[in-house]
């Protein structure tokens, strides 16, 4: 088990569930709010990030998750099938945040998740911040 593990028992119980137990679960952006989750519950002190390279999206059996994966109403799909959907803009470019319109795409891509089977290679992460 990972030493600050960021899952509760709830969370295990639901990845289960969902079947996405078996997957990496890889956000887009640092203020996914599953991280904040964890930070209330002091299940995590100090969030890491790895910066992972973009060839980990070409790998077989990769799904997109437009919301938290483990949602039982939360549909998951094909990378290549949700690509058109990902809203690129509001997490790649400036935006004017203070914008409701703006604010509300950003809350909706922040919970995105990209979900990798079984494990990232060691060579595809590229940094740890």
């Amino acid at each position: 088990m990972a030493p600050a593990p960021s899952g509760n028992q709830w969370s295990w119980d639901a990845d289960d569930h969902k079947g996405v137990s078996n997957y990496v679960s890889l956000c887009l952006t640092m203020n996914h709010p599953m991280k904040f989750a964890a930070l209330k519950e002091e299940r995590i002190s100090k969030p890491r990030y790895l910066g992972i390279q973009p060839e980990v999206l070409l790998r077989d059996g990769v799904l997109f998750s437009a919301d938290i994966a483990n949602k039982a109403d939360v549909a998951l799909r094909p990378l290549d099938e949700a690509l058109a959907e990902i809203d690129e803009q509001v997490i790649y470019t400036r935006t004017d945040w203070r914008d409701p319109q703006v604010k509300a795409r950003l809350d909706a891509a922040e919970r995105y998740e990209i979900l990798v089977p079984k494990r990232v290679p060691l060579g595809l992460i590229s940094r740890v911040f």
